[in-house]
């Protein structure tokens, strides 16, 4: 790297960031410019190799340290590459490893001498918004693979009825060689098993595992949002080679109520009101998630108007108090009327014609002369 570049221009960071702001620095440019991301590119690796030594010694405090106080020429740290045998920074080799796990899709060199993680899984539980509302607690049945009972998952009917793999040599990968790593892959002869099945078992036809259904407990805490998802860790496809299980995710599907729409921990209801009810005011019974309620509307309330029920909305999921439920309010207006009904309405139609203006009284008042 050339003496005028800054390392921490390099990694594009301020000189007082933190271990973790440098790391997550080199991260993302780590993946950006590597070899395998960008074969034949030669501008691509020398800048992965220029981030590199970049982050081999503001990672370490002593060489940083160093750095900060001589720059890239001073002492034995600045600047200098590390040799092929020069060993790396702890933190360094952490982050090689998740960067071998994005760009690779396993946990780099010698992933498969620990066995290969298993799959995740999906799992769309629908429930009811009153069980959203105050958690629950669900049974579920998950098809997912788990290792064959009758050969316990040998994958062969005895101990001899399977083989060292001649590929691999029974390591259960092979070393290739990408950019200017050495990297482990799966076998592809064994599948990363290291054996070969020669007398396969009949029940899982040398797999060494079989697809059944495992039921769950899902608990749903309260107030969950639609589309939530919920981390089951281990409860997804077995890994292969000893490696670990997947996880579950169980993403949570809310259904539409019939009386009540929700927006984030409020709730809406619309409630509707008589013409006399709107003019006059009334009491009304109201539903709620906690039963229903009776609550009083104002004379002249007009259609539109939010009464606001404190409290009586969605919990919230960290347990923070709940929503608010609004009650909307639309007037009816009749389409037929019986003989009575018109009399009045017919009545109140003259009064409101005799005094266009309201006169002294104002037009609730005559509202309820008229019904009364």
């Amino acid at each position: 790297m050339s003496p005028a570049r800054d390392y921490y221009q390099v990694l594009g960071v301020p000189r007082g960031s933190s271990l973790d702001e440098i790391k997550k620095a080199y991260r993302r440019l780590a993946h950006q410019y590597h070899p395998d991301k960008n074969p034949g590119n030669p501008q691509a690796e020398e800048r992965f190799k220029e981030i590199s030594e970049a982050y081999g010694v503001l990672s370490d405090p002593p060489k940083r340290a160093n750095y900060d106080r001589f720059g890239s020429a001073g002492g034995p740290f600045g600047g200098a590459r590390p040799g092929p045998g020069a060993q790396n920074p702890g933190n360094f080799q952490d982050l090689f490893g998740d960067l071998f796990n994005d760009i690779f899709g396993a946990r780099g060199p010698g992933a498969n001498a620990r066995g290969e993680r298993g799959s995740d899984l999906r799992y769309n539980l629908e429930i009811t918004l009153e069980e959203a509302a105050f958690g629950t607690e669900k049974k579920i049945r998950v098809p997912r693979r788990r290792p064959c009972t009758q050969c316990n998952g040998s994958g062969a009917v005895t101990a001899a009825g399977s083989t060292s793999c001649p590929t691999c040599r029974g390591a259960g990968q092979i070393r290739i060689q990408q950019g200017f790593f050495n990297v482990a892959k799966p076998c592809s002869q064994c599948d990363g098993k290291g054996r070969i099945v020669r007398d396969p078992c009949s029940r899982c036809q040398g797999a060494g595992s079989i697809k059944s259904r495992h039921e769950l407990k899902v608990r749903v805490p309260a107030g969950v949002e639609n589309e939530s998802r919920l981390r089951l860790q281990g409860e997804g496809e077995m890994g292969a080679g000893g490696g670990s299980a997947g996880d579950l995710y169980v993403v949570v599907q809310i259904q539409e109520h019939p009386q009540f729409k929700r927006e984030a921990g409020d709730l809406f209801y619309d409630l509707k009101l008589t013409v006399s009810q709107a003019a006059l005011g009334a009491e009304v019974q109201v539903p709620t998630l906690d039963g229903p309620i009776r609550m009083k509307t104002q004379p002249g309330t007009q259609p539109g108007r939010i009464y606001r029920l404190r409290g009586k909305g969605m919990p919230s999921p960290n347990g923070l108090g709940r929503g608010d439920q609004n009650v909307r309010i639309e007037v009816h207006v009749p389409t037929e009327l019986n003989p009575r009904q018109r009399e009045l309405f017919e009545a109140l139609g003259r009064e409101e014609g005799e005094e266009p203006g309201g006169g002294d009284r104002g037009f609730f008042e005559r509202v309820r002369d008229i019904f009364e």
